[in-house]
């Protein structure tokens, strides 16, 4: 047993948020298990059901804000007799009608059928819809696969990788992504492209970009977008040549009246870069968001290494269709391998709102944020760009790139950020390759999601990392609301909180521990680490509290999410935000990882807040 009191809330539901804990648990009828401490009190706990009635709708859709709702008439019959006879008239003219349909098909010429071109504007807005054709899944498979998602974006069905090109244009978010459009696993990528007015209902649109090109002939990988002083947008990406090279390619809208840019040309001088002597042919991509210099030139960064250390290129440009590498190096740290999905852009010491990435001055701090392939995860530093010598050098070199601060400490990579002029923030978006196999990803039809887009600020109080949260507009997803307000809780307890039958649910709640516990804290707890001891089964007099998630009666199947205060040998409190998957999922398609995030907890501040996402099967 997990020590520590435990509240079990009666639901069916998926965790979906925190730490980016997308691991599907399949096929088990479950219920959500809250985890309460040792000693702390639940201080307050809200949940709400976060979908709307229509998400019981085959294909829940959700409309753009700008769409209506049709609806439905309904007619009653004056007498039964006449029902009965129209009935009949009908069904007899709906078999000849079948025989006729039937027949004219089948003189449709295939030439015909090419030319039928899909309609625009038939396209719903969908909150994100698994594919229902599952004739031929598994029966575990087809309870996962017939879900669909109202808090994450995906497309329809198959593999879906990198956010790219995230903007906001003429009042509609944009986000492109790389997206196998032929199967569930690895193999050649288009740029899907979806929009948006309020990144929560999207609408998709056919894809931006396709391999069509000897440069990018093998796919079209990450790239980012720019927006010129003018409102032009230039879109770098990445190819790769049937020869295995990868190229640094430009793009851009054919039509910038177009607030969907629909429509994407190549230019005609691609490829750009190709890599640099001593650099592997398929080791230098994913150029990054333009800065503008003072002198009125641009730069942007691209990732590779050298055998293993991890090095960004920056290169210059006036015109976006000839670049100079510059001599110096924006940064590099050795043993970090290959740097992937560089983004480099400025962060507020004055106030919370986001910059735009050219920002630079007294008052600004950057970040640098890279993407490990080895560790796969994504991992930044605060310091100072010096645009100068063209050198970025972290505050302190302790947590330099790739040994320190981590966005997400759960299944996030390949992340890319935008400043959303429309809301003076910078957003954040990242996809999960979630727990599942590519076996059960396979059979499911579908991979991969991207995480809840958030908004990054730098964190003035402790002026050592980010904070990061999911963007205001995730709170019109809330709704039909419950409330449990100071429930006290004893060592070990577990104690029901009826919220009723929802298709997905939001939980948010705030622990209360008492001051004079934490300073009652004697004993050094150095040893303990989230990955290395015992997980949610290490018990101590601050922990683990938190929730238990994807639980059975039994708890022989349970997800705990929960925190674990331990004190270090400088007399200072450390707390650990973790989540123990090794009893999720009794399946051979599940991967069951530990995940631990370390942060630090004053004294002053008695209340530690947790946040998740679920949903039911």
């Amino acid at each position: 047993m997990v020590h520590g009191p435990w509240m079990a809330v009666k639901i069916l539901p998926k965790l979906f948020h925190a730490l980016s804990l997308n691991c599907q648990l399949l096929f088990l009828p479950l219920k959500l298990i809250l985890i309460i401490s040792h000693y702390p009190n639940l201080h307050h706990l809200y949940m709400d059901n976060s979908i709307k009635d229509d998400v019981e709708d085959a294909n829940c859709n959700t409309p753009l804000l700008d769409q209506t709702t049709r609806k439905n008439n309904y007619y009653k019959s004056s007498s039964r007799s006449v029902l009965l006879i129209f009935a009949g008239v009908v069904l007899v003219l709906c078999i000849v009608s079948m025989v006729l349909m039937v027949n004219h098909n089948n003189h449709t010429s295939e030439s015909d059928v090419h030319h039928i071109q899909p309609k625009l504007e038939t396209v719903e807005s969908q909150g994100v819809v698994s594919e229902r054709d599952d004739s031929e899944k598994d029966d575990e498979v087809r309870l996962l696969s017939s879900q669909p998602f109202g808090f994450h974006f995906r497309p329809h069905k198959y593999l879906m990788t990198d956010p790219s090109g995230p903007m906001f244009y003429k009042g509609w978010y944009h986000l492109f992504f790389q997206h196998n459009v032929n199967a569930a696993v690895w193999g050649i990528f288009v740029w899907g492209h979806a929009v948006s007015r309020d990144l929560i209902n999207w609408l998709y649109l056919p894809p931006a970009l396709e391999p069509d090109k000897w440069y990018d002939l093998i796919g079209v990988w990450t790239g980012s977008a720019t927006i010129l002083p003018n409102g032009s947008i230039v879109m770098l990406y990445t190819g790769g040549t049937k020869d295995s090279v990868q190229t640094i390619a430009l793009a851009y809208p054919a039509d910038l009246s177009d607030p969907l840019l629909i429509n994407w040309v190549k230019h005609s001088g691609n490829p750009l870069l190709f890599p640099p002597a001593g650099i592997g042919p398929m080791q230098f991509r994913d150029p990054s968001t333009a800065w503008l210099t003072p002198n009125g030139t641009w730069r942007m960064a691209i990732g590779t290494k050298y055998n293993t250390t991890g090095i960004s290129f920056v290169f210059e440009t006036k015109d976006f269709t000839k670049f100079t590498l510059l001599d110096e190096l924006l940064h590099q740290v050795q043993g970090t391998g290959i740097w992937e999905c560089i983004d480099l852009y400025p962060v507020s010491l004055t106030d919370m709102n986001g910059l735009d990435t050219s920002v630079n001055g007294p008052q600004v701090k950057h970040i640098l944020k890279v993407s490990l392939e080895e560790q796969q995860g994504d991992f930044y530093g605060i310091g100072n760009y010096d645009v100068i010598k063209d050198i970025w050098t972290p505050d302190d070199p302790e947590v330099d790139v790739g040994f320190g601060l981590r966005y997400d400490y759960g299944r996030f990579y390949a992340s890319k950020s935008f400043y959303d002029h429309n809301k003076l923030r910078r957003v954040l978006w990242g996809f999960s390759r979630e727990c599942d196999t590519e076996d059960a990803d396979v059979k499911k039809g579908w991979a991969s999601l991207q995480v809840v887009p958030r908004e990054i600020i730098f964190d003035n109080k402790t002026k050592t990392n980010l904070l990061l949260w999911p963007v205001e507009e995730l709170e019109s997803l809330r709704t039909n609301g419950k409330e449990f307000n100071k429930v006290k809780l004893t060592a070990g307890s577990i104690v029901p909180l009826d919220v009723g039958t929802t298709a997905q649910l939001d939980i948010t709640a705030d622990f209360e521990i008492d001051n004079n516990a934490l300073e009652g804290v004697m004993d050094a707890d150095v040893g303990y680490n989230c990955t290395t001891s015992n997980g949610a089964y290490e018990r101590s007099a601050l922990g683990p509290f938190g929730l238990l998630v994807l639980a059975n009666d039994g708890l022989s199947e349970q997800t705990a999410v929960y925190f674990y205060i331990a004190k270090g040998t400088d007399g200072y409190l450390k707390t650990f935000f973790c989540s123990d998957q090794s009893r999720h999922g009794s399946f051979l398609f599940i991967i069951t990882p530990f995940i631990c995030q370390i942060f630090s907890l004053y004294l002053s501040n008695i209340f530690l807040h947790l946040s998740l996402q679920c949903r039911k099967y």
